[in-house]
């Protein structure tokens, strides 16, 4: 597994990036409250596919902690039973975690691919950690980070399930997406600090700084989106999904930073990669970083002046974790330049 270790740990990061992916969805669908209980939908392993099987029925088979809706609320089997001809409430208990009670067998099956995913890269990153053992006696740091990523990874799953308990709360929904970001980066270090030095290139403080300062700005960006993003759900809601061209007639301040920043962010990255160019500094991967940008931009465009085209809210946010990777990456280089530099 030491020979293998790094393929293992890119696989892990793709399969975190695939989480990001489906949640990007889950949230450009509304389909948050698709599964309105944590771990289990609507207290099946495998959620239901029609409201009929949500519904009170006579002489039928339920298991304990399996979720019906009844008069807008959803009731808990307090244990195996099987019903008789009338239904019977001291049979049941009430959900109390919120009084959300809507089933959308779309939005119920896209949260639950979501999860699938999320499930799969706690996989993922566990084999990582296992395989990160054999370096525990040469290089304690990759083996101490990797075990730290499958932490972090059952901390993500909790908040994901404060997310559902809190209705959607949008702090909580913000610090869920920073958390997904702080993954990505531990991985990506420890892929960083495990590949062997390949070649030497030259530096300066300036540009360590200018590429600390850009990821950091993307890291705040990020917060402001996903609260512009909170606002466009609560206008959706107000007006209706056909109304997409009213979602942003009165944006809050955090629109208005959001868009703002924006620009500061390209200028700077524009600077740091003319400094980059005309110092001759080997940083290949800002140019990743300009391709991401302007993808971003025109995403963010389409969004404002053509009301929201299908995806692209949803393209908007994995590019921009993209880019924090990129540039997460490129400061890992910087900070290590001075001695040798590890690609991907």
């Amino acid at each position: 597994m030491h020979k293998n270790f790094t393929k293992i740990a890119k696989i892990s990061l793709i399969l975190v990036y695939l989480v990001i992916v489906a949640g990007a969805v889950v949230r450009m669908t509304g389909s948050g409250m698709g599964c309105p209980d944590w771990p289990k939908c609507f207290g099946y392993y495998i959620p239901p596919t029609d409201i009929s099987e949500l519904q009170w029925d006579a002489n039928r088979d339920f298991k304990k902690g399996q979720v019906i809706i009844v008069n807008e609320s959803l009731q808990v089997a307090r244990k195996d039973f099987i019903t008789g001809t009338s239904y019977e409430p001291e049979n049941w208990t009430p959900y109390t975690k919120h009084d959300y009670a809507v089933f959308n067998p779309l939005h119920t099956w896209t949260e639950f691919i979501n999860r699938l995913f999320g499930a799969l890269a706690g996989l993922g990153t566990l084999v990582m950690a296992i395989a990160a053992l054999s370096f525990w006696k040469k290089q304690k740091s990759i083996t101490i980070i990797s075990w730290l990523v499958v932490f972090a990874m059952g901390f993500q799953a909790w908040l994901g399930a404060t997310v559902v308990f809190s209705v959607l709360a949008p702090a909580k929904i913000t610090v869920h997406m920073v958390m997904a970001l702080v993954i990505v980066a531990l991985i990506l270090y420890v892929i960083h600090i495990s590949k062997p030095s390949v070649k030497t290139i030259k530096t300066n403080t300036p540009i360590r700084f200018l590429l600390i300062t850009a990821l950091a700005l993307t890291l705040i960006q990020v917060v402001f989106g996903t609260q512009v993003r909170q606002f466009i759900d609560e206008q959706s809601a107000i007006v209706g999904d056909d109304a997409s061209h009213l979602w942003l007639a009165n944006p809050t301040i955090s629109f208005y930073i959001h868009r703002s920043l924006s620009i500061a962010i390209v200028l700077l990255n524009v600077f740091l990669a003319y400094r980059i160019y005309t110092n001759n500094l080997d940083f290949k991967k800002i140019n990743w970083v300009l391709i991401l940008l302007f993808l971003e931009i025109i995403t963010g465009m389409s969004m404002y002046y053509f009301d929201f085209p299908f995806s692209t809210q949803a393209l908007h946010l994995v590019l921009a974790a993209l880019l924090f990777g990129v540039q997460f990456y490129l400061v890992l280089e910087a900070i290590n330049s001075s001695n040798t530099v590890k690609t991907l």
